[in-house]
């Protein structure tokens, strides 16, 4: 049982999928929990960010039943965020209720993706909730400069979450964004580390999402040259692999394991989309590189056709994102990745 009144289990009975215009089902649902976080890294959001007000912000309850209605449409993947989804009070008792999809095989896994700070503390109660791997985001290990990107962060607090993850039989999967001056010559090194200790690690271009402090087109780095560069030392094989999410994966002969390259900017993967957001505040966004939006908020509080509406939104999801990133340029997009979901 929950500790609040969930709603009912999605049937077993599979209703009709939820397909684009463009013919691609959309199996996969990343839900924001909060735009809450303990960390300000540079990248990401601006050193003093105003957050969102309570009352904007979903419910337990409201959480819960847009994702269930979204997983009684054929959704087989869920995946909590933040922010950080960990500082979001009461996350355990969500991951409880959503557990029960798990239990009736509505729902083929439910994951999350965290910053690590505070996942010591839960990584035994994820475990027995049916959570059986997790993103963990680590820029860098070295001390210094995580405090730099992080702006004050502890990154031996990751570090022991990611331990305390293992300890408890969580797959980890280690997600690090490319940065040209801050942690392109780090890479190989994390790379070897991850692999080192059973992780499978994943690296991503910055996305030009939200104002912030700095310019992010001084920190890009095409994936593509880093992979070359890897590739100069290293034996870099493709794979067929995925975790239903956009990455592609390469083993690495040298390490044995598996490394992955999110390219929105690069090389795009929109024709195999799969994926849809849900922010805090109930906004779904069938698109990360648009500003595409619906509420589904308002919908559930006036007593609206929530089925309906995530159809809709369905329906009109765009082929492709408009993620560009040229020298003072604005963001593509207007809104921050931490209120998005990462």
């Amino acid at each position: 049982m929950t500790p609040y009144d969930a709603p009912a289990a999605a049937s077993t009975v599979r209703r009709p999928a939820l397909i684009d215009g463009f013919g691609r089902a959309v199996t996969y649902l990343r839900v924001s929990v909060t735009d809450r976080c303990d960390l300000r890294c540079t990248y990401c959001m601006a050193e003093k960010m105003v957050f969102l007000p309570k009352a904007q912000v979903l419910t337990l309850e409201e959480l819960d039943q847009i994702a269930s209605t979204f997983i009684g449409l054929g959704v087989r993947k869920l995946r909590l965020t933040g922010g950080e989804p960990l500082v979001r009070k009461g996350f355990m008792d969500l991951v409880q209720g959503l557990s029960r999809h798990l239990k009736s095989g509505a729902l083929d896994e439910l994951t999350l993706t965290t910053n690590g700070t505070r996942l010591a503390e839960f990584a035994d109660q994820l475990a027995a909730n049916g959570v059986k791997r997790i993103n963990v985001s680590l820029d860098s290990r070295d001390p210094e400069v995580f405090r730099r990107l992080t702006r004050g962060g502890d990154v031996n607090k990751v570090i022991a979450g990611i331990d305390a993850a293992q300890m408890a039989g969580l797959k980890v999967k280690i997600n690090a964004v490319a940065l040209k001056d801050d942690n392109a010559a780090e890479i190989p090194d994390m790379i070897a580390w991850a692999h080192g200790r059973g992780c499978d690690m994943t690296l991503i271009e910055t996305m030009p999402m939200g104002e912030i402090d700095e310019d992010r087109t001084d920190q890009y780095l095409s994936l593509r040259e880093m992979k070359d560069q890897l590739a100069s030392f290293w034996t870099l094989t493709d794979l067929d692999y995925t975790t239903g999410g956009p990455s592609r994966y390469v083993h690495v002969g040298e390490t044995g394991g598996r490394l992955g390259f999110i390219t929105p900017l690069s090389h795009n993967f929109c024709e195999l989309c799969n994926r849809v957001r849900l922010t805090c505040t109930g906004t779904l966004h069938t698109c990360l590189g648009r500003e595409d939006a619906s509420d589904l908020r308002a919908v559930i509080r006036d007593g609206g056709d929530l089925e309906a509406a995530i159809h809709a939104a369905i329906g009109a999801k765009p082929k492709g994102h408009d993620f560009h990133i040229e020298r003072g340029s604005a963001p593509s997009v207007s809104r921050h990745m931490s209120t998005t979901g990462g």
